[in-house]
């Protein structure tokens, strides 16, 4: 992303209640479909291994996840937990549905994480807008993406 997309006032702003603390930026990686962690992910590479997922073959190690939340079993906070040691995990986590994987995979993952939100952010992110997630205050900045 190119230094006029900081530069500029965020095109959409909104609130969600802290799951981690933390403030990170970058691009959004979006999906409407939850994940598995066990058997989903490829926790070595952030990549989505998940036989009929939208994302099947995508990385999110390095972006700004956008999820509806966790699904599977408890396997879910060891997958993401390997993608912190692997330094393949995502920058920041978004989520609506607070469940307590998804909970324990935030944590463990230890990246800022924001859920119950006064927008959803699945209507308004969409992937390559440029996001600032600051798990500290609950907010939630985009820039979306321009074509030039």
């Amino acid at each position: 992303m190119s230094s006029e997309v900081i530069e500029r006032e965020p095109d959409i702003v909104f609130i969600g209640r802290r799951v981690v603390g933390g403030i990170a930026e970058g691009e959004a990686l979006v999906t409407r479909e939850t994940i598995s962690g066990w058997g989903g992910v490829n926790a070595m590479t952030g990549t989505v291994i998940e036989n009929r997922h939208e994302l099947k073959g995508v990385s999110f190690a390095g972006k700004i996840l956008v999820f509806p939340g966790a699904k599977g079993s408890s396997g879910w906070s060891g997958v993401f937990h390997m993608t912190r040691l692997a330094g393949t995990a995502p920058l920041a986590m978004l989520f609506n549905v607070m469940t307590t994987k998804a909970a324990l995979g935030a944590v463990v993952t230890r990246v800022p994480t924001l859920t119950d939100f006064d927008r959803d952010p699945l209507d308004c992110i969409e992937t390559g807008d440029r996001v600032r997630v600051d798990g500290d205050a609950g907010t939630v900045k985009v820039w979306k993406a321009r074509s030039s």
